[in-house]
């Protein structure tokens, strides 16, 4: 009877423990810029795309998502239900901005329950 009391109480003391464990959201913040000159000029409206390619499920990206920017030129991706408590590192992931006939792209490292943070030049 104790044994069994001992182990219910270790069982129910892990699942609360478990229960507090807090998963941090995963951010990236884009900030979209054109030179004019040795400045920096935001880039409002500008179509900004995060993507992964080369994905094992078939072909299909895994993380293909496209938001606009603000008049300061920063879009913001919320990218935490992508994320899978356990797993190793969480992606690095292309970016690709258009707005006319500007373009810019780059790479984003996403390390994952953090604030990610790129910055992107258009042409």
């Amino acid at each position: 009877m104790i044994r069994i009391f001992s182990l219910a109480l270790i069982a129910s003391s892990a699942i609360l423990l478990a229960g507090c464990y807090e998963v941090e959201e995963t951010i990236a913040n884009i900030t979209v810029v054109r030179l004019e000159g040795t400045a920096e000029v935001p880039v409002s409206d500008a179509e900004v795309r995060l993507y992964a390619i080369g994905s094992i499920s078939g072909g299909s990206p895994r993380i293909d998502t496209i938001q606009y920017t603000t008049e300061e030129g920063f879009v913001s991706f919320n990218l935490s239900d992508f994320y899978v408590p356990g797993q190793a590192g969480f992606a690095v992931l292309d970016i690709e901005a258009t707005k006319g006939n500007l373009y810019g792209d780059g790479l984003i490292k996403i390390d994952e329950m953090m604030t990610n943070s790129a910055k992107v030049v258009m042409e």
